[in-house]
């Protein structure tokens, strides 16, 4: 059975309990909370043992943060549920960062030692990496994590607390900025003029 916050009824109380230190309090809101976030965790948490230990971070957060729960703002369940999000989330950022290190430059370095390759493929193929060295730190990331890692959209939102719309935005402008580049450095190749 999937667990939301909405298939769980409340039990009241439990983390203004835990906010006074109460175990017993702790050990009946793990009893109670525990399928959902187990839930909310392996969503995103494919390794089990991962998933486990990450569970275990999420209630030693609410253990910490139980006082700041205010009742006015939300459920029990959602605050719970906001924490286990949370939790993935800066899970999904570290595991991200710490990836086997892929950059362009590794790329380039690769399809420079290629030799089924033409060298004028060769040639654009190293042009176009070092377009993508041009970029901001940001677009470039964003287009690492993309093409490189192949993250997907919602992925790359995770990994770097940007907005869905502006990563999207990201790799399309900068896919039209390096690809720009490439035809303008094409066109002044064939007529032997440097561009503007």
């Amino acid at each position: 059975m999937a667990f939301t916050m909405n298939t769980i009824p409340e039990q009241p109380g439990l983390l203004s309990k835990i906010a006074d230190g109460d175990q017993e309090g702790m050990r009946q809101l793990i009893d109670h909370y525990s399928g959902m976030v187990w839930s909310l965790v392996r969503r995103k948490i494919a390794n089990a043992v991962d998933a486990e230990d990450l569970v275990q971070e999420v209630f030693a957060e609410i253990w910490k943060s139980a006082h700041r729960y205010n009742s006015d703002v939300g459920s029990e369940a959602t605050f719970i549920g906001v924490i286990a999000r949370r939790r993935v989330i800066d899970a999904i950022r570290k595991k991200t960062r710490h990836a086997p290190p892929v950059s362009f430059d590794e790329v380039l370095e690769f399809g420079s030692e290629q030799r089924e390759s033409s060298s004028e493929t060769e040639s654009e193929f190293s042009s176009a990496m070092h377009m993508f060295r041009s970029l901001s730190p940001q677009r470039r990331e964003v287009l690492e994590l993309s093409i490189i890692r192949g993250l997907s959209h919602s992925q790359i939102v995770e990994a770097t607390d940007l907005p869905l719309g502006t990563v999207k935005a990201y790799i399309r402008r900068g896919l039209q900025e390096v690809r720009g580049l490439l035809q303008s450095k094409q066109s002044s190749q064939s007529v032997g003029e440097v561009p503007r």
